[in-house]
């Protein structure tokens, strides 16, 4: 089980890139734009450089839904792969079977 402050930490983060990512994304097209004059697109990087740091979604930490476990973490399921053995070997996960030869 992962420490709660860094689960609850990673919560904030989520909500506070979902407050912010219109504005986000609107500076980073500008800023990305290169048919726009060069001082036009510095001064969006500026302002992109004025929002939070934890308004950027690459911020954000993929985690176990169950016990917030970090590392080792599968998309498809998001579960790590602790939890992902426990539960398919539990029969819990539909379409997930333990292999055998």
């Amino acid at each position: 089980m992962a420490k709660l402050s860094s689960v609850n930490k990673n919560e904030r983060r989520k909500k506070l890139v979902k407050q912010y990512a219109p504005k986000y994304a609107k500076l980073k097209a500008i800023a990305n734009d290169e048919s726009r004059d060069e001082t036009e697109r510095l001064i969006a990087r500026l302002k992109m450089a004025e929002l939070p740091r934890n308004a950027n979604p690459t911020r954000i930490r993929n985690r176990c839904e169950i016990t917030g476990r970090p590392r080792a973490y599968y998309r498809k399921f998001r579960l790590a792969r602790v939890m992902l053995r426990d539960l398919a070997n539990k029969g819990l996960i539909p379409g997930v079977t333990k292999s055998s030869w």
